[in-house]
């Protein structure tokens, strides 16, 4: 004759065993397949191109003389070199 099981308490619930070696996944939040890591990737990218593109336009319309005046007068650094004075005596009017 078998011996009786004997009743067991509540044990915890077992849960598997995760090596400190193994990957470590995690959710990763996405919308519509874009991740927050590839959204800030962009937006850099986007940023530094419209900076060339922003610098190219002034370096192109530097010439202008309202360009002058308006935007690069104001610059901090570089304001002084684009006023052009001109003498009284090259003044026709």
């Amino acid at each position: 004759m078998p011996f009786p099981t004997p009743v067991l308490r509540a044990a915890a619930p077992l849960q598997s065993y995760k090596s400190p070696y193994g990957p470590k996944y995690h959710y990763q939040s996405q919308v519509a397949g874009i991740t927050t890591k590839s959204l800030f990737r962009h937006a850099v990218n986007a940023g530094l191109f419209g900076g060339v593109g922003l610098f190219a336009i002034i370096f192109f319309a530097s010439g202008i003389p309202r360009v002058q005046r308006d935007i690069l007068q104001k610059v901090p650094l570089i304001g002084g070199y684009f006023v052009k004075e001109i003498p009284a005596s090259d003044n026709p009017f």
